[in-house]
């Protein structure tokens, strides 16, 4: 069970364990599956993108030839990540 999601939803969950989570009495909260299932996190797209994005070595080799050659590679390649992965 995807715990991030539960301390989303929950506030009144204070720790997991084993997939079971519970209030700061130690009583089991009951939560919704599917709602926990469905849940994706607002910065998993910062994450997504910090995968996709090229090296900041290419990056620079990107800028330098563009400034050369008059080109935007660089400029196209963030924009197809960010396209992509949008900002919700």
């Amino acid at each position: 069970m995807n715990h991030e999601a539960i301390y989303a939803l929950y506030s009144n969950v204070v720790k997991v364990i084993n997939d079971t989570p519970y209030d700061a009495s130690g009583n089991e909260v009951t939560v919704d599956v599917d709602a926990v299932n469905a849940w994706v996190s607002p910065e998993q797209y910062a994450r997504d993108r910090r995968v996709a994005y090229p090296s900041i070595q290419e990056q620079l080799d990107m800028q330098y030839w563009d400034s050369v050659n008059g080109t935007t590679t660089w400029k196209d390649a963030i924009e197809a990540v960010k396209t992509e992965h949008p900002k919700p």
